[in-house]
């Protein structure tokens, strides 16, 4: 093999680590930057999981795939689980001091108010479910 294509290979990975890397550093200042801040809307109530769903009224994956997964969570755990939904045009310096880049962009809150993961794109039933740490469910 031509040591061109090797060193390139080589390069291609390092770049690739230190783009997973500097992912997860992101997540982890995003979620601990955004510890307890949920108990800052109205609608939470302290005591249950939540998830917070930034979104837009344009956004396609979001209408198609995640409002569905979020329908089904819903449908599934009832009172057990409340989705805070905002609007990341109507309220864009919400969705900045979050750390919102794209949509759509899911918290989720264990019943303490702490922030646990952080989903940029969609992020399915199963994922969710995960998420939360709620194992009697069914799909």
């Amino acid at each position: 093999m031509n040591s061109e294509i090797v060193s390139r290979i080589l390069m291609a990975a390092v770049i690739a680590v230190i783009g997973l890397t500097l992912y997860a550093m992101v997540n982890k200042i995003s979620l601990a930057r955004n510890n307890g801040r949920i108990t800052l809307f109205s609608s939470y109530r302290v005591g249950i999981p939540a998830i917070l769903y930034f979104t837009t009224p344009a956004c396609v994956p979001c209408k198609t795939v995640q409002r569905p997964a979020l329908k089904k969570i819903k449908e599934t755990l009832g009172e057990r689980i409340q989705i805070i939904e905002v609007d990341a045009i109507s309220q864009s310096k919400l969705a900045s001091s979050w750390g919102v880049l794209s949509v759509p962009t899911t918290f989720i809150f264990d019943e303490k108010g702490r922030a646990r993961y952080v989903n940029h794109g969609v992020a399915l039933p199963d994922q969710l479910f995960q998420q939360l740490e709620i194992e009697d469910y069914s799909i």
